[in-house]
């Protein structure tokens, strides 16, 4: 992915129009029962685009078609479904669609009006992934989904105009581990704002070999993610709502940056560092944290757990997370930095001064864990400390 930020920016700018319908939330929102649409058309355009994956060199996934229906309560079989249908079926690999590149997955006509349901279909048996390191695997499909991943947004098409809808397809926590070397596909999909603003910058060359990951936070809660580009570090983080973000980049063997309160702007995006002043980190031994979670009998939702850190006069963030097995429950968090993470606010002048952050809460190499699921509890212990060894029994319990 050897693209300039300005080569992705108009890559990503040439996948949307500029009457395009800012798609978070449904653009015109509506009760979800659905209006009969007049016989005036107008036209719905999808594409998927992706936040780095935890652990694997690949995730592919096979789309067959996206489908939407103006009824929220029409089943798979029921009429007035307008399908886009890609044949044949192509298969697309998720870890290819970072730093705000875009795969079209087509476009049709639709009649105007208010839309309540839209459904991303895959191939139920050619879904794989490729661990780090390892060979392609078969990725299971759950016969529940195989009718249509629901996205939960709504939609207004009006005549002679053009909806361009984008999927954030999450591939680091719609991929959960099964016991015994399989996984299982439990997709986790949003439609994201059409317009390609957000965070940009670089981060030195020198770190691009230790899977480096930059993340855009809101109290805590990663909102978008991306990897830089294998070569030159650039990173964009695209398809952000307007407001403000803590961003994360962290690094194996590096302690942990923050740059905190990053706005975003309706247009173009925020720089952060640049090729000749690349955002670095210092080197940091690593720990890890590992437990299990325990679901009630019979769960079906995953699990994820993640590693936070409290600044006394800043932010909150998730410095990592992890799935736990849906199976086992058993989750471990990698390559967590011992080191003081290191803070800078954020400023328009560039560069950033950054500093180790000695007043963080709990403290260096003290973590807060959460484990929380769809339903579920969000349970948290505090102080759970890998200054002087890895913990290896942060256990939790999840009760609906």
């Amino acid at each position: 992915m050897n693209k300039t930020l300005h080569q992705i920016g108009l890559l990503a700018g040439s996948a949307i129009t500029a009457v395009s319908l800012v798609a978070c939330g449904g653009g015109g929102g509506g009760s979800g029962t659905g209006t009969t649409p007049t016989t005036t058309a107008g036209t719905l355009s999808v594409a998927l685009t992706d936040a780095p994956a935890c652990g694997f060199d690949a995730v592919n996934v096979t789309v067959n078609k996206v489908r939407v229906n103006a009824s929220a309560s029409a089943s798979d079989t029921d009429a007035g479904w307008t399908d886009i249908t890609l044949n044949p079926a192509r298969k697309i690999n998720l870890l290819n669609l970072t730093n705000g590149v875009l795969d079209s997955l087509g476009q049709t006509a639709l009649p105007a009006g208010h839309y309540s349901q839209l459904r991303l279909v895959l191939d139920a048996n050619a879904n794989t992934v490729v661990p780090t390191g390892g060979t392609e695997q078969p990725l299971t499909t759950p016969s529940a989904i195989q009718s249509g991943i629901k996205l939960n947004n709504e939609f207004d098409v009006a005549a002679g105009q053009q909806v361009d809808l984008v999927l954030d397809f999450n591939a680091c926590k719609s991929v959960v581990t099964q016991g015994n070397g399989r996984y299982l596909l439990k997709p986790v999909v949003k439609v994201v704002p059409t317009a390609a603003v957000g965070i940009s910058g670089v981060v030195a060359t020198t770190l691009l070999g230790s899977h480096v990951t930059v993340s855009a936070q809101q109290n805590g809660v990663v909102i978008g993610s991306t990897v830089p580009n294998a070569t030159t570090g650039e990173f964009f983080l695209s398809h952000l709502a307007t407001g403000n973000y803590d961003v994360v980049i962290t690094a194996d063997g590096h302690a942990a940056g923050v740059v905190g309160a990053v706005p975003v702007a309706a247009s173009g995006s925020t720089v952060l560092s640049t090729a000749t002043a690349p955002l670095d980190l210092p080197v940091s031994t690593m720990g890890s944290i590992a437990g299990t979670v325990t679901l009630p009998a019979n769960a079906t939702e995953a699990a994820y757990v993640s590693a936070k850190q409290t600044f006394a006069a800043g932010p909150t963030v998730t410095v990592k997370y992890a799935g736990a097995d849906i199976s086992t429950g058993a989750y471990t968090i990698a390559n967590l930095p011992i080191a003081a993470p290191q803070y800078a606010a954020y400023s328009a002048t560039l560069p950033l001064t950054f500093a180790a952050a000695t007043t963080v809460l709990p403290g260096a190499g003290k973590y807060r864990v959460e484990a929380a699921g769809t339903g579920y509890t969000t349970k948290a212990i505090d102080l759970v400390d890998i200054s002087t060894g890895n913990a290896t029994k942060v256990d939790f319990t999840l009760t609906p």
